[in-house]
């Protein structure tokens, strides 16, 4: 009798969990990875300025869903079968340990993404996992017995087949997979920083503020968390959330829009208002340029008395109500203009891939096509920054690899 053989198409995070575990818990398959260029585990080397960002110190599934702007419904249900204590134990088991740091992300101890990388190539090579590179997949048919793969080396032929070669940006790109017969939601960036060309705020380019409130004119998007001024704009945290949620609607508009930023939360500008007169008290002989009672860096301070005309030697007490009502805006609504975006360093992900209704959240199966399964970024998921998009990755990749080893 032949040997069963699975190929994953993508030498990625998604994909080498599938085919490990796979060939690990059925031993007779014969697992193939296909990686169309010359490198394997890519976005694991660079993931967290090459400590890779394993996963995120997330526990309960409610709240785990929330960090993902699409497939919540989806992502419950394959939480149930592989979630973030499973994966930590994974790579426990295999002498990998975490560590999480204040803000919930998880890295190896080691700090470094090499550890990861070679924890998931001991275990290619102790299961038997081939590795074909260079290898791209130009179509792939359904046959009687599985499928036949047409590569730029010639063909490859397949009872069962895994696809996890990452998302793509352009949807021309997903043709060799809606030949299938399956449907692709469009791509879109996701995950970019706010180019804001010609805005004096970017001659502050490398102050941060901890906590700031940042909300899309005409939209109910909004997030918290800290900022960065760079030098096209604003990045940091609570920006590249907000881009991941945002994502369909600012590509509509042609990442063409405006941002109003609270810069002193939990005030708003009602309740600055009302404390106004106490913090006018407090610092009455104080000029402005000496006593900035918001915690905020000093030359970030300087700039907003610069925007609202007001001279920096000015005392507390000399504000007029109208330059009191500019500063208080400025703080709590601060509007600025955005015109384009910039892709953020190593963390370039897409929304949009195979429509969720397509698959089958507890194997990762087709529905259309038995014997073709779906891992990581090819899917219609994406999570935001923090560890939360490789989660999905391994729980994908063990789903399908548990569903392929019970059938092979």
């Amino acid at each position: 009798m032949q040997q069963k053989k699975l190929i994953v198409i993508g030498g990625g995070a998604a994909g080498f969990f599938c085919a490990v575990n796979a060939a690990k818990l059925n031993p007779s398959l014969k697992v193939i990875i296909v990686e169309k260029s010359g490198k394997l585990l890519s976005k694991v080397k660079v993931s967290g300025g090459g400590r890779c960002n394993t996963t995120h110190a997330c526990f309960d599934i409610d709240t785990l869903i929330t960090k993902y702007p699409r497939g919540r419904n989806f992502l419950k249900k394959t939480f149930h079968h592989f979630n973030t204590a499973d994966t930590i134990q994974w790579f426990e088991e295999r002498g990998v340990a975490m560590q999480t740091e204040a803000d919930g992300r998880m890295f190896p101890t080691t700090n470094n993404s090499q550890t990861i990388i070679d924890c998931l190539l001991k275990e290619a090579n102790k299961y038997g996992v081939e590795v074909m590179m260079h290898c791209e997949i130009k179509s792939i048919t359904k046959t009687s017995d599985g499928f036949q793969l047409s590569t730029i080396n010639g063909q490859l032929s397949t009872a069962l087949l895994c696809i996890a070669c990452g998302g793509f940006p352009k949807s021309s790109q997903f043709e060799w997979l809606t030949a299938t017969g399956h449907t692709i939601e469009s791509p879109v960036p996701s995950l970019f920083t706010f180019n804001m060309p010609g805005n004096s705020i970017v001659s502050l380019m490398g102050i941060s503020v901890e906590h700031a409130v940042i909300k899309i004119q005409g939209t109910k998007l909004v997030q918290a968390g800290p900022v960065l001024i760079t030098h096209w704009g604003l990045s940091g945290p609570a920006i590249l959330k907000l881009s991941a949620f945002a994502a369909k609607e600012l590509a509509a508009n042609n990442y063409r829009f405006t941002v109003f930023i609270n810069w002193v939360p939990p005030y708003i500008e009602e309740t600055l208002r009302m404390a106004w007169n106490d913090l006018r008290n407090q610092n009455a002989s104080s000029k402005l340029n000496q006593k900035n009672p918001f915690g905020l860096p000093h030359r970030l301070w300087l700039y907003f008395l610069e925007q609202c005309e007001i001279k920096e030697d000015k005392r507390w007490a000399e504000l007029s109500s109208k330059e009191q009502n500019k500063v208080i805006q400025i703080l709590t609504a601060q509007a600025l203009e955005v015109n384009g975006k910039t892709t953020f360093k190593e963390e370039f992900v897409t929304c949009g891939g195979i429509q969720l209704s397509e698959i089958d959240a507890n194997t990762m199966q087709s529905k259309l096509l038995p014997g073709l399964f779906f891992a990581g970024e090819i899917v219609n998921v994406d999570g935001i920054t923090g560890g939360f998009n490789f989660q999905h990755a391994w729980t994908s990749g063990f789903i399908a690899a548990k569903a392929i080893a019970s059938i092979a």
